[in-house]
């Protein structure tokens, strides 16, 4: 597994430990820049799946460095592939909403077509592209604005910056859905799980033909990043009543500009999930008061 340090990583740590020995080197010994360093990992290891939970996220800061983030969005994620066929193990890799325009008025499915906006969607897409053409068997999960009760994410800067300040300026016409990472990796491991049911008797590649592909995995409901603030901070004043936060100013795109453009919609329909698999990822209204609970 990689990015063990981080969000979606640090919660995979606990929901793939009931399904075998997981194996999680951090930097030092595989660095996801540094391709050549997850080719020997993998070789040394011969894991039977492989969870690419790492990847480069900094979205605006991959403006200025491109390089570095197709390195570990695509570069690495092609190693990946090619060493997983060669062993015969599946991939598991996560992508994300920034791989579209936004410019759709519906949620998005796994066959629209796509057309990223920004170097960081643009790596991630062909990090996509090159685990499909590797040959290996995969399945790809989409993802959007994913936060938890660990990380640098938008929730914490959120519930920090309420404490300390007056008013919050944030953007309400972006439309998503908030994702929290621990229903992400209890989703993974419960697919997994659902693979190796599928493979009893038969190969891993065989199932994977079968099931692998793309597949989003957001969560449920929709908002804007200033209806997700708004709600933190209203829970945050159920939960401590008589502290005083910060109100909640809603502004558009133009008033916040980035160095990368953000989808207006990132809005995906994560039906093929359930269907095939039948997981339905939480509501993000009720994932929220969940992890607001045990912070």
């Amino acid at each position: 597994m990689t990015g063990a340090s981080g969000q979606v990583g640090g919660e995979l740590l606990e929901t793939l430990k009931p399904l075998g020995e997981v194996v999680a080197p951090m930097r030092a010994k595989m660095d996801l820049a540094n391709a050549a360093s997850v080719r020997e990992m993998i070789r040394a290891v011969k894991p039977r799946w492989i969870v690419n939970s790492g990847a480069y996220t900094a979205v605006d800061k991959a403006e200025s460095e491109p390089e570095l983030a197709y390195a570990i969005n695509a570069d690495t994620v092609k190693v990946i592939g090619e060493e997983a066929r060669a062993i015969g193990a599946g991939v598991i890799h996560f992508s994300t909403d920034y791989v579209f325009d936004g410019l759709g008025s519906a949620p998005y499915v796994e066959t629209d077509a796509t057309g990223p906006v920004s170097v960081y969607g643009a790596s991630k897409l062909a990090g996509e592209r090159a685990l499909a053409d590797s040959g290996a068997g995969h399945m790809i999960f989409r993802t959007s604005w994913v936060y938890g009760a660990r990380g640098k994410n938008f929730l914490l800067t959120i519930l920090k910056l309420a404490r300390e300040r007056e008013t919050l300026r944030v953007v309400a016409d972006q439309h998503g859905a908030p994702t929290w990472s621990r229903d992400l990796a209890k989703m993974t491991a419960s697919v997994i799980g659902r693979c190796e049911v599928a493979a009893h008797g038969r190969e891993l590649s065989d199932v994977l033909v079968e099931v692998g592909g793309v597949y989003h995995a957001a969560g449920a409901g929709e908002t804007t990043w200033f209806g997700f603030a708004a709600e933190a901070v209203r829970l945050l004043r159920e939960k401590e009543p008589g502290t005083r936060l910060a109100s909640i100013e809603a502004i558009t795109t133009a008033e916040y500009p980035t160095a990368a453009e953000r989808p207006a919609n990132s809005r995906m329909d994560c039906g093929k999930l359930k269907e095939r698999f039948g997981w339905k990822m939480m509501n993000w209204r009720d994932s929220l008061r969940e992890v607001l609970a045990g912070l």
